[in-house]
């Protein structure tokens, strides 16, 4: 048995034909039609993916999935008939993983799946390690989440990426491009600036100081490095 997999959608019709679809391969399915439910469920149960419809009736679904990143890393793709680009970035942007147009071949769909679980598995497998200490926080990379104090710090399923992918190998600069590659693949919509952006939130939410940065450092000119606190205070932050 694979995953589970967390349904959102009100079209009984499309949910059907999903369902059946998905436990030819041997996932397993849970479906639910309100926000409450969603976080219901994502607080009980560990799910494999999220595969959600932006047009929900009583909420947006990009509310939802700020909703689901306020508590989880989950990997979320879009399944929506909304064709619109604006709303392709602000998915995107809100912290999903892939965006899919309505109606699609369900062997794209189950092509993206993987690649999408491909590159978090990549991610959470580098160098063995699914906990990563500092004396600041913590990384865990099978519940994808990063911990203060026992207190949660809510970061997006692409911020998550980009500071797992950092931390898995302190001190290895990787440039802007680099990053590109590792965390947004082929769903990456934007430019260059989109990882400095990310990465000033990831510093706003885990460094003391986000002007003075201790754990996500700058190297001028070549890209960003993560400096563990047991290596000691990097330069050039």
């Amino acid at each position: 048995m694979r995953g589970k997999i967390l349904i959102i959608d009100t079209d009984k019709s499309f949910i059907k034909g999903l369902k059946y679809s998905l436990e030819q391969d041997d996932y397993s399915i849970d479906i639910c039609s309100s926000c409450k439910d969603v976080m219901d469920k994502l607080i009980k149960k560990v799910y494999e993916m999220v595969l959600m419809e932006l047009e929900l009736p009583e909420v947006n679904g990009l509310t939802v999935c700020q909703n689901i990143r306020s508590i989880s890393s989950v990997p979320i793709i879009f399944l929506t008939s909304v064709d619109e680009d604006i709303k392709k970035i602000l998915a995107l942007e809100y912290g999903a993983d892939d965006y899919m147009v309505k109606p699609f071949n369900i062997l794209e769909l189950k092509a993206r799946m993987r690649a999408v679980l491909r590159r978090v598995n990549n991610k959470n497998g580098d160098n063995g390690k699914h906990i990563i200490k500092t004396d600041d926080f913590t990384i865990n990379s099978l519940g994808r989440k990063v911990t203060s104090v026992d207190k949660n710090i809510n970061l997006t399923g692409k911020e998550f990426d980009l500071l797992y992918v950092l931390a898995s190998n302190p001190g290895h600069v990787y440039s802007r491009e680099e990053l590109l590659e590792k965390v947004w693949g082929y769903a990456y919509y934007g430019d260059l600036r989109t990882v400095d952006v990310h990465i000033r939130r990831i510093r706003e939410k885990i460094e003391k100081d986000p002007r003075d940065a201790q754990y996500v450092l700058t190297k001028w000119g070549v890209g960003y490095y993560f400096k563990s606190d047991k290596q000691g205070h990097g330069i050039g932050n």
